[in-house]
């Protein structure tokens, strides 16, 4: 379990991210068109999951265009952001913010993903959604570069984790 904060209050997770230069878990989550999509889709490319409470935030929405704009100059990586959001609000959101070079993951069909990567926020106001998180992974799922961002309402470290993926 991992301590965070919300708002300066701490809140927990339900376990901890995986570790540096571990296989990261495959996952089954819902994309835009209720699609299952899996982890293992990616194989062969490198990969960075951008994991966002909700993309009704504005933290959230400043993150998800940030990646989005990386995406759009790197082709060979691929993004995925994964959100407790329903699909058809992301697919909103996407279409409303022209975000269209990552990929939006939902995990409206179970919380596997987020128990999982140790990402589940357990107690709290906002018990049931994900914890902000940013992972690189290579093209074999292998972990490079991990941050559970400390206080859910700040950005990750963009640089830092952009710079694995060169």
């Amino acid at each position: 379990m991992a301590q965070i904060t919300l708002k300066g209050k701490p809140i927990h997770t339900t376990g901890e991210l995986p570790p540096l230069n571990t296989k990261a878990p495959d996952f089954v989550l819902v994309d835009k068109d209720l699609k299952d999509r899996k982890l293992s889709e990616f194989n062969g490319k490198k990969k960075l999951l951008s994991i966002v409470p909700s993309l009704d935030t504005p933290t959230c929405s400043i993150m998800t265009k940030h990646f989005n704009d990386f995406a759009k100059k790197n082709p060979d990586v691929v993004i995925i952001t994964i959100s407790a959001d329903l699909p058809f609000a992301q697919k909103r959101f996407c279409e409303q913010e022209q975000v269209h070079n990552v990929l939006t993951l939902s995990m409206m069909r179970n919380k596997d993903f987020g128990k999982s990567y140790g990402l589940l926020i357990q107690d709290g106001p906002v018990a049931g959604l994900l914890a902000r998180a940013v992972l690189v992974l290579d093209e074999k799922d292998h972990v490079l570069y991990s941050e559970l961002v400390s206080e859910v309402s700040e950005e990750p470290n963009y640089h830092d984790a952009l710079k694995h993926l060169k």
